[in-house]
């Protein structure tokens, strides 16, 4: 575990592997330390070395309670790959992290040979946005959801219905969401604060490096037409489509993931 000062604050980050570099940008309020389940070990596998963090808001990173902008992350990640000192990047992110990743495809092209956007978005429905004011407002009146509850209503929003379906794997996932959630702080509250954003799209046509953007098919937070959007948004971008897998698609279905990753970083 290593730490760089960028842009003012502090990125915990962590390399793993040798060969061509892979950063991979987690999203709304999870730690980067979540890749390192499925996707390092099989790009590591596969020759890449691999560059984990905690975005802004996220600890051990800085917090940054005090509120931050999307560009902010962007120059964050940029930082980070600067640092790192192998220019281009390859670059990978998710739901947020596919956000930044776009953003720095176009703003700092000169550091990415290509990426891949899962849960690409240029947009959000006013359903989505609706939801994230709803948590803003739950952490503002310090209310804080029973554990089961919570665990109910995250499972069914981020998996897939094929993943619920059997209870076995249902009871798992139930489990794993309660044990490991903790109390918001006022850092993922500011990640939050990001979901309302204007449509991206247009500005997503002046992109040249090579994207693939991923939806996944039971996606409820973010429905696989958005990653439609972007790719077709994006010139000579591709878009592929994971079934049998919700927001949560990289833990749900982590061979297809991985393979559709480790094809495209190797193109």
């Amino acid at each position: 575990m290593s730490s760089v000062t960028v842009n003012g604050i502090t990125l915990n980050y962590r390399l793993h592997g040798h060969g061509p570099l892979v950063v991979m940008v987690m999203g709304t309020g999870s730690p980067g330390r979540v890749w390192e389940m499925y996707q390092v070990p099989a790009l590591v596998a596969a020759g890449f070395s691999v560059a984990t963090f905690e975005n802004r808001g996220v600890l051990p990173s800085s917090e940054c309670a005090q509120g931050f902008t999307i560009d902010d992350m962007v120059a964050d990640t940029a930082g980070l790959i600067e640092h790192l000192g192998r220019v281009p990047a390859r670059v990978v992110g998710t739901s947020l992290g596919a956000r930044i990743t776009q953003e720095l495809c176009l703003t700092r092209p000169d550091l990415v040979d290509r990426a891949v956007c899962l849960t690409a978005h240029g947009r959000m429905d006013p359903l989505i946005k609706s939801l994230s004011r709803g948590e803003r407002e739950l952490y503002d009146k310090q209310i804080e959801l029973p554990a089961p509850y919570f665990a109910a209503v995250n499972a069914m929003m981020n998996l897939s219905p094929a993943t619920l379906r059997d209870e076995s794997s249902a009871l798992d996932w139930l489990a794993i969401i309660e044990y490991s959630h903790v109390p918001m702080t006022a850092g993922v509250r500011a990640q939050l604060g990001l979901s309302d954003f204007p449509n991206r799209l247009a500005a997503y046509r002046a992109i040249r490096v090579p994207v693939l953007a991923v939806g996944y098919a039971d996606d409820r937070l973010i429905p696989p037409h958005l990653a439609q959007e972007v790719a077709d948004a994006i010139p000579n971008a591709r878009y592929a489509e994971v079934a049998n897998a919700g927001h949560y698609g990289a833990l749900e279905q982590p061979e297809v993931v991985n393979q559709l990753l480790i094809e495209y970083l190797k193109s």
